[in-house]
């Protein structure tokens, strides 16, 4: 399973993804959870895609919406299968998306489509740099749990989750932001702040943290 994630339209807060899957089923399914870890109750993430299309090699497939956060794709089986679709993301609490010309950050559980029956396989997502550091912009930088696979010096590129569970668990931030790292009881551990000002004591905040870690 592979996503591309790219910035749509930074002022409209649009994100864009391609959805690749090598192994569809025929008629394959997929949905976007109504949860997120963490946070159990019932949501409606879904409603924030827009223009779902569907693809295998030239050919256009049929895609119709079979309830709120399921979609079915008229697909032959076995073809590799391309979907892509736009999500709005203009929440900046933690539990969706948030996009515009300063920041970026994402649940998976807002852009990634699940892909039914294929739920426990290798998920690679892919962050596509050029599109988020718009020319004249303060260059951007990422931070996420997922493993990298192939990135750049700030982050962009591929990373890999073991399977759609552990994607969804691994949100992403991009930005200008503060970042410092300390070791508490043997694990290497990074602390991310989006919009951190210059008087911001970043020093002390990772003494603390090292501190409530270890105790």
């Amino acid at each position: 399973m592979h996503y591309r994630i790219e910035a749509a339209d930074l002022h409209a807060h649009l994100y864009g993804v391609t959805l690749t899957i090598n192994q569809p089923t025929a008629k394959q399914r997929v949905t976007l959870p109504v949860w997120i870890a963490g946070s159990y109750m019932v949501r409606e993430f879904a409603k924030q895609i827009t223009g779902i299309r569907a693809r295998q090699g030239k050919r256009a497939v049929a895609v119709q919406q079979i309830d709120k956060c399921t979609w079915a794709i008229d697909c032959e089986a076995g073809t590799t299968l391309t979907l892509g679709y736009q999500v709005h993301a203009h929440d900046d609490s933690v539990r969706t998306a948030w996009l515009d010309t300063q920041r970026g950050f994402f649940n998976g559980t807002s852009l990634c489509l699940q892909v039914l029956g294929q739920t426990d396989v290798p998920h690679h997502i892919e962050l596509v740099a050029a599109s988020f550091n718009p020319k004249g912009a303060a260059v951007w930088q990422v931070a996420t749990g997922l493993t990298p696979v192939k990135t750049d010096r700030q982050g962009f590129g591929t990373y890999v989750a073991a399977d759609y569970d552990a994607l969804v668990d691994c949100p992403v931030e991009m930005g200008s932001f503060w970042s410092g790292n300390f070791t508490a009881c043997g694990i290497d551990h990074r602390f991310v702040v989006a919009g951190a000002t210059p008087a911001f004591d970043g020093d002390r905040l990772l003494r603390d943290a090292q501190k409530i870690c270890e105790t």
